[in-house]
């Protein structure tokens, strides 16, 4: 057995050995099983990503007609081609991230 030694924050450490604890394992064990995961899966076994981040709010002011007759074209295409989430979605989206 080897031993591993690992930086982690405490309140991050406490929450995390209380879940565990209800679980009814231990820090070790818990860590046992995401090695486990990653040799298994060959890689971390879940999706690392960024929050999306909001778009850049257009500025009518600094645009000409054009770019936004452009910009309410891709409106409009993205609506004839479906690609469109439907409210319900979205609010469900906003009420799971935010609490909305």
């Amino acid at each position: 057995m080897a031993n591993v030694n690992i930086r982690v924050d405490d309140a991050i450490k406490k929450q995390a050995e209380t879940i565990f604890s209800e679980l009814g394992m231990s820090m070790s064990t818990a860590t046992n099983i995401f090695y486990r995961q990653v040799v298994r899966t060959g890689g971390v076994p879940f999706e690392l990503k960024l929050e999306s981040r909001p778009k850049e709010r257009l500025d009518l002011s600094k645009m000409t007609q054009e770019e936004i007759d452009a910009e309410l074209q891709k409106g409009l295409d993205d609506l004839e081609a479906g690609r469109v989430i439907p409210a319900e979605e979205v609010h469900a989206e906003m009420k799971r991230r935010y609490g909305l």
